[in-house]
């Protein structure tokens, strides 16, 4: 029952945390911002104090800041060309034979 929810904390799964907290957080802020409206709309003041709707902007920012940091992050640059050079389908040389650099038979 809780494997799955369990699978979202390791290291190597298909969900990038940050950018959900960050959407949840923005969409609460989207959320209040409608709320303020309406009310505003009815001549009801409605009392959101500056810090909490400063923290929800500042997780957002923070949220997203840092997944567009990982996503342009060397590491991640290092990766993918670890993924391309390791996939076999399409040699990566145009040497006769038997590539020495690769190790791929291109016969």
């Amino acid at each position: 029952m809780f494997n799955g929810f369990v699978q979202i904390f390791k290291d190597n799964n298909d969900w990038n945390e940050k950018t959900i907290i960050g959407f949840i957080s923005f969409t609460v802020m989207v959320v209040i911002a409608g709320f303020d409206l309406v009310t505003g709309l009815e001549g009801i003041n409605l009392e959101i104090k500056d810090y909490i709707y400063n923290s929800f902007m500042m997780l957002t920012l923070g949220s997203f800041g840092i997944a567009g940091l990982e996503k342009f992050s060397p590491a991640n640059k290092v990766r993918a060309e670890a993924e391309y050079s390791a996939d076999t389908s399409a040699p990566t040389c145009s040497c006769p034979k038997e590539c020495p650099n690769c190790g791929t038979s291109l016969e």
